[in-house]
């Protein structure tokens, strides 16, 4: 008996153990989203971090996404108002379409409601013609943007995306810097996620009425702020999409993904569910420095803010990488504006860093952020008396 026992419980602890084995693996397998596309990103909207990402890097065409583009330059020409006039060349433009006439006339801010909310071809030529001079002279913008916003992997040749150029392309990564760059512009935020647009039709007896393509924002997902589908033959379904909740804002990409919609919900489940926004530095003046010249003096301008999972936030670590000061900056004489900087380290990894200022007198506390999360701090002194 005393045998069968002691099999007994080996069993059950076997078991058991087995158990709490599948448990943690289940865990961690749904920690990470599954995502159908060949290609995707999930990036924070605020502070620019990388999520998830899935070959987020290659080169890829990327169909009617590139009207991201075609749209931001359109809003910062600071010509929204004005009427276009429509060429044949831009009425005649293969695929999607808004259905415009050529020679009719149509305010710039109504083509790119249109641009964004219907695809249409035929107004992101309208578009071009008009902000860039020509179509030519649009594309060349359109890179200059590009190289701008630091989308190194990306190559425009058109303003709509059709596969009619062998050198259209970019990559996840890229788009979602290029969204990131176009959602800090609030007219371009609005139109983003407008779900119905209505545009006067002079020619007709009836207004254009418009409603966005995007199924994210009109029916499939609540948290959902904009983004805009793309689809070619060779392309196939590309999509860009924003959300916010609990005042986290997120950015999914796919390329070619067979099953778009259900990625991105996936995805920014998992943002929402695994980051939260935490403050490692505050703004104001430092409290960390006991150093006779720069006590009371020192301080920052900007809060700093990451998206972290609760187990990264112990890995979070500051150094403050000062100048070495001069003796007639004890009678704060002479001091430069910036007299070091603060380096956020997550894990062995640099993933902010924020100038240092320097008050000639007693630096006050500045107003609270907006930012409605718990403030932590993990600081420590690099570089004191030394040049940083």
């Amino acid at each position: 008996m005393g045998v069968n026992r002691k099999r007994v419980k080996f069993y059950i602890y076997y078991v058991l153990i087995i158990a709490i084995l599948f448990v943690a693996v289940s865990n961690q397998v749904q920690a990470s989203p599954s995502v159908s596309s060949q290609k995707a990103i999930l990036m924070d909207q605020e502070t620019g971090r990388i999520l998830y990402e899935k070959d987020a890097h290659s080169q890829s065409r990327i169909a009617s996404i590139t009207k991201i583009m075609t749209a931001i330059l359109a809003v910062e020409s600071g010509k929204m108002d004005k009427e276009v006039t429509v060429s044949s060349n831009a009425a005649g433009t293969e695929g999607s379409s808004l259905y415009l006439k050529a020679g009719e006339k149509i305010k710039l801010e109504d083509l790119v409601y249109g641009l964004m909310m219907r695809s249409g071809n035929d107004a992101a030529v309208a578009i071009a013609e008009y902000v860039g001079g020509s179509l030519d002279g649009f594309v060349f913008m359109m890179n200059e943007k590009a190289n701008e916003i630091g989308m190194v992997n990306t190559h425009f040749s058109n303003p709509h995306g059709l596969d009619d150029h062998e050198d259209h392309y970019s990559t996840a990564y890229d788009m979602a810097l290029l969204t990131r760059y176009s959602m800090a512009d609030e007219v371009y935020k609005e139109i983003a996620g407008t779900k119905v647009h209505t545009a006067p039709n002079p020619e007709e007896k009836w207004d254009r009425k418009w409603k966005n393509k995007n199924r994210l924002l009109t029916e499939l997902y609540k948290y959902s702020t904009g983004g805009k589908t793309g689809y070619t033959k060779l392309a196939k379904r590309t999509l860009v999409s924003t959300a916010s909740k609990s005042g986290e804002s997120l950015i999914a990409v796919t390329l070619n993904g067979p099953d778009d919609w259900n990625d991105h919900i996936g995805m920014f489940e998992y943002g929402f569910k695994q980051f939260d926004y935490k403050i490692v530095l505050e703004k104001g003046l430092i409290k960390k420095i006991d150093d006779e010249v720069y006590k009371d003096h020192a301080y920052l301008k900007r809060d700093s803010v990451l998206s972290l999972t609760d187990d990264e936030v112990e890995d979070v670590k500051v150094e403050y990488k000062m100048l070495k000061p001069k003796q007639e900056w004890v009678k704060n004489q002479n001091v430069p504006d910036v007299v070091g900087r603060a380096v956020v380290y997550l894990g062995d990894k640099e993933v902010d860093t924020l100038p240092v200022f320097y008050k000639t007198s007693s630096a006050t506390e500045e107003e609270k952020s907006w930012w409605k999360f718990w403030a932590f701090s993990f600081e420590s002194l690099m570089g004191v008396r030394h040049h940083g």
